[in-house]
């Protein structure tokens, strides 16, 4: 089944939800997607290393990876996504969403979402599939009691900036860093 432009009935709260625009379904992840994202999450670490040394992916990344979505899937704090494909690609994991909300005790809101990932296989990149996974992810944020949404990614990464930019981000907070 592909998405159409016709609406289409709500998904049962916390169930997949097809985009109406776009070839994907989205779905909070479950353990046993873990080794279906672990790769992809890894792709994206290694594509954050070719933007900053300070980046290199660990000999041991596939691991941790896989230690970090189990605890993240289980966190209530904590939105994990799983993106699947439609059609030709219907049920295969395509992009993966790690995002959590942590507490902002010095500012109001109280809370902010925070995106960590978002990482798309290149078929589902510029076809609004990232906007879809970021409109929902930051639904998803909100209904955990964020009251702000911010985005991490490497600071050279000029298209991560250019996206997040159009859609209303901007720098609020900068992290430098040298090696010890």
């Amino acid at each position: 089944m592909t998405a159409s432009n016709e609406p289409s009935a709500p998904p049962a709260k916390g169930g997949p939800k097809e985009s109406p625009s776009v070839p994907i379904r989205l779905r909070p992840a479950r353990a046993a997607d873990v080794p279906a994202l672990v790769p992809l999450l890894l792709r994206l670490k290694r594509l954050n290393e070719e933007f900053d040394p300070l980046l290199k992916v660990r000999d041991d990344a596939e691991a941790q990876a896989a230690q970090v979505l189990k605890a993240q899937i289980a966190d209530p704090k904590a939105v994990v996504l799983a993106v699947e494909g439609v059609g030709a690609d219907k049920d295969k994991v395509v992009g993966v969403v790690r995002a959590l909300v942590r507490e902002r005790p010095f500012y109001a809101p109280p809370q902010e979402g925070v995106i960590l990932d978002i990482y798309l296989l290149p078929l589902y990149r510029r076809r609004g599939v990232g906007e879809f996974v970021l409109r929902e992810t930051s639904e998803a944020l909100r209904t955990k009691g964020a009251g702000v949404v911010t985005a991490e990614f490497p600071a050279q990464n000029e298209i991560a900036q250019r996206f997040y930019a159009k859609r209303g981000f901007r720098p609020i907070t900068e992290i430098h860093a040298r090696p010890l």
